[in-house]
């Protein structure tokens, strides 16, 4: 199924909120590099805020190849795998003024929602995408509240 703005399942998702039961979702964000190639980084729940269908704002870490490549290019793609679909979500990049008395300086964007691609096989049922296990949980998620907290600004 393809479309343009993201379902309430997802808005849920990245609200922002519950960090502590989204902890271990973890979703490639792949961007073009310099040489035309895919680039992954991965990014959490902690790093990634829909505004609303169409809108999502992302932290990143400042002077990655990631952050490069969407202030050259724009353009991305956030994929992950939630409640049995895989997701596809092609984003238009904007970058955010930086935040002088941020807790945690990172290099901000709001993207556009271009097309959402959800994909499912009749024949198997996807059970996950890619986890993580935090090895300071309580640190890592305070960290991701601020930085949400920083996004929505």
């Amino acid at each position: 199924m393809e479309h343009t703005t993201l379902t309430p399942s997802l808005m849920q998702l990245l609200n922002g909120q519950e960090l502590h039961s989204k902890q271990h979702l973890a979703m490639p964000l792949l961007t073009i590099g310099e040489d035309g190639y895919p680039h992954q980084a991965m990014v959490s729940a902690g790093e990634v805020l829909m505004l609303d269908e169409q809108h999502v704002r992302l932290a990143l870490w400042q002077g990655t190849t990631t952050t490069g490549n969407l202030l050259r290019s724009g353009k991305g793609m956030l994929t992950f795998v939630w409640e049995g679909v895989s997701y596809a979500l092609r984003l238009s990049c904007t970058p955010l003024p930086e935040l002088t008395d941020a807790v945690y300086p990172r290099a901000r964007f709001e993207a556009v929602v271009e097309h959402v691609r959800e994909d499912t096989a009749k024949y198997a049922e996807l059970t996950s995408g890619i986890t993580i296990r935090l090895l300071q949980p309580d640190d890592v998620i305070s960290r991701w509240e601020e930085t949400l907290a920083e996004l929505r600004r």
